[in-house]
């Protein structure tokens, strides 16, 4: 994984900031690159709703809070980006969850105190079992500080050789024909449990749950083509700023600049704003929403294909939190619409907001987004700061860093 990374980062930097922002993001990001090479899931997290109704297979039916579907988001995503894992496996898994713990993230204060320390949903007491899939330490799954980490049993429960808990204890990847399984039985595989019909009775609710969160097939299906026809792309004239008026800071502009964290010369391909976390981001445009996902180092990104005066433009909006993406691909927005909120996800030091700007469309070259924004009168913005700015990006596209290798599962290396 990491040769094939540093292949690709090596590219980035040949093509330099001739590269569109979403070329980066279909080159470096695994969770794309995953989808159009092998067969998978290639499922995307849209908006997750505040709650989610759902019946069991029984009959019946509970309320999922935002926390709940935020786990289950977590699944979804980790399952997308593991070669072999289908929307079947996802499903297991969301099961298996549901089943064990209601997806919550459950410490174990009675079999091990420092479990209360991590961030937690309540506390269980099934022997010595944690977390969202209910993993015993003991048996080998991982410490309580892997255990207590949603994308660490996520990635666990599915398996495989690239699974942390490889070659024993089994995910379902080491299932010999789990596909062809009843799906309560699969999750039995994998659980240990002497009773499959507690898995097979969230079938429906797992579901509810895919359909409610995912958006189908990624938007760019392979490497260069176009994102899926989403309907008119409405034309407009008026832009207006991306985050409310006295709320930022601008702490990083477009272009060759000092990186933030190592002293790096590197080249920044769009313009940070530093904002409070949650601070409501707005769409500059008219426009339609064409990708609304997770993004490797750009975090939570949006992305919006406009017509200005009939010429395509392309906008993206980078760092949000899952919970702080307001909209789905294919949703049509105004400008000035609230479609997401200021977070630091993905490569960033503080919560910010990195805005692009590619004229032409998508798959077009980034370009100065505060002179655009200058340019179409939506407003007339200071100078950067000097120094490192807090709430910026890091690593950038094109530039010539090094991934840390301790942040490739989080962050990937997908600059922003």
């Amino acid at each position: 994984m990491l040769k094939k990374l540093a292949a690709a980062g090596l590219a980035a930097v040949l093509l330099g900031p001739s590269l569109g922002f979403i070329g980066i993001g279909v080159l470096m990001n695994p969770a794309v690159s995953a989808a159009c090479t092998v067969p998978g899931a290639g499922l995307i997290v849209g908006a997750i709703p505040d709650s989610l109704r759902a019946t069991t297979a029984n009959g019946e039916t509970f309320t999922l809070n935002r926390t709940q579907l935020t786990h289950a988001a977590t699944i979804i995503e980790t399952g997308s980006q593991i070669d072999g894992v289908t929307r079947d496996g996802i499903q297991i898994a969301l099961m298996a969850a549901l089943t064990e713990s209601t997806l919550r993230m459950l410490a174990n204060t009675g079999s091990y105190p420092e479990s209360g320390d991590y961030p937690n949903d309540g506390n269980g007491s099934d022997h010595d079992s944690l977390g969202l899939f209910q993993m015993r330490p003991q048996s080998g799954w991982g410490s309580v500080a892997d255990l207590m980490d949603s994308t660490y049993q996520a990635r666990a429960f599915f398996g495989g050789p690239s699974g942390p808990n490889y070659p024993s204890p089994r995910g379902l990847l080491d299932i010999p024909g789990w596909e062809q399984m009843d799906k309560g039985e699969a999750a039995q595989s994998v659980e240990v449990s002497a009773f499959p019909d507690r898995y097979r009775n969230y079938e429906p609710v797992a579901e509810t749950i895919l359909s409610a969160l995912t958006t189908g097939s990624p938007t760019a299906g392979s490497a260069g083509q176009e994102p899926p026809a989403t309907g008119p792309v409405a034309k407009t004239r008026r832009v207006v700023f991306p985050l409310p008026e006295d709320t930022w800071v601008l702490t990083s502009g477009f272009g060759p600049r000092t990186h933030p964290i190592t002293g790096e010369p590197s080249f920044h391909t769009g313009t940070d704003f530093a904002a409070a976390d949650g601070t409501p981001i707005l769409a500059v445009a008219d426009g339609v929403v064409t990708i609304a996902e997770f993004s490797g180092g750009y975090g939570g990104l949006i992305v919006i294909e406009h017509h200005l005066d009939g010429t395509p433009v392309a906008t993206a909006y980078a760092h949000m939190w899952q919970s702080g993406i307001h909209v789905r691909p294919g949703d049509q927005v105004s400008a000035g619409q609230h479609i997401g909120d200021v977070g630091s996800s993905g490569n960033s030091t503080g919560p910010h907001l990195h805005f692009e700007v590619s004229p032409g469309g998508t798959h077009e070259p980034a370009v100065d987004a505060a002179a655009w924004l200058h340019d179409n009168d939506a407003a007339d913005l200071p100078e950067a700061e000097i120094g490192p700015p807090v709430g910026s990006c890091a690593p950038q596209p094109g530039s010539d860093e090094e991934p840390d290798e301790a942040d490739d599962e989080s962050t990937q290396t997908t600059g922003s």
